[in-house]
C-alpha cells in the first residue's frame, strides 16, 4: 500500500521531500500537488517507472503526452532545441505558473522520447512540486490524474485520491485540496503561439 505523506506548500519539510525523492530515484510513482490539479509523476531518467505510468494511463509510452515538470528554466537546454528571444520572454514572464508550454524537443531527450518532435514543459507555481524536482536534480515526467466522474473530472481531496490510488502508486502526497482546472496548454513551436487547451492560466501573457 502507498504511503500517505502530508507536506505543507508554504514551507515543505526537507525530510518529507527527501522521502519523495528517494521513492522517485528507486523507480517509484508519486501523486503530488501542483498549482492546478494533482499529478502522477516519476523520475524522467527511470525507464521502468515511465513504462509503469504509461501502463496506468493505458497509453503507449512513445506516444504519451506527458509533461516535463521542472523547478525553473535552467533544465530547458537539456530537453529542448534553442528557442528565440520572444519565446523565452513568454516563458520567463509566465513561469512559475499554470501553463504547459509545447516546445521543440532536442536530440538529448531521454531514450524513450527520442522520436518526439515536441515536449510539454511545466514549472508549477507550487512549492511542493518544485522542491521535489529541485531535490531530485532533474525533471519529473507528469500527467494529470483524471476522475471517472465526467462532472468532477479531477479529484481535489487528497484523502479521496489516496483511497482510490493507494494500491496503484507508491506515495500520495497530501498537499491540501487541489484545483479542478488543468493547466493552459500553449504551443510555442509555430510562428505564433497557439492555445491548445484553455485552463487555469490566463492568456494575458501572450
Amino acid at each position: 500500500m502507498a504511503d500517505f505523506i502530508k507536506v505543507y506548500d508554504e514551507n515543505p519539510n526537507e525530510k518529507e521531500i527527501d522521502k519523495l525523492v528517494k521513492c522517485l530515484r528507486s523507480g517509484g510513482i508519486i501523486i503530488y500537488p501542483t498549482d492546478t490539479v494533482y499529478g502522477l509523476g516519476c523520475d524522467i531518467t527511470n525507464t521502468k517507472a515511465l513504462e509503469r505510468i504509461a501502463k496506468i494511463k493505458g497509453v503507449k509510452l512513445e506516444k504519451a503526452n506527458f509533461s516535463f515538470v521542472c523547478n525553473d528554466l535552467s533544465h530547458l537546454s537539456d530537453y529542448i532545441k534553442q528557442i528565440d528571444t520572444a519565446t523565452y520572454k513568454i516563458l520567463k514572464r509566465s513561469l512559475p505558473g499554470a501553463y504547459t508550454f509545447i516546445l521543440p524537443g532536442s536530440s538529448s531527450l531521454p531514450k524513450v522520447f527520442k522520436k518526439r518532435k515536441t515536449v510539454g514543459i511545466r514549472v508549477p507555481d507550487n512549492n511542493i512540486a518544485r522542491s521535489i524536482v529541485k531535490s531530485l536534480g532533474n525533471p519529473i515526467v507528469s500527467t494529470s490524474i483524471h476522475d471517472e466522474d465526467e462532472i468532477l473530472e479531477y479529484t481535489t481531496d487528497p484523502e479521496l485520491i489516496f483511497e482510490k490510488w493507494k494500491n496503484i502508486v507508491d506515495v500520495v502526497v497530501d498537499g491540501g485540496y487541489g484545483g479542478n482546472l488543468p493547466s493552459t496548454v500553449i504551443d510555442l513551436t509555430k510562428s505564433e503561439p497557439e492555445v491548445i487547451r484553455k485552463g487555469k492560466g490566463s492568456l494575458i501573457i501572450l
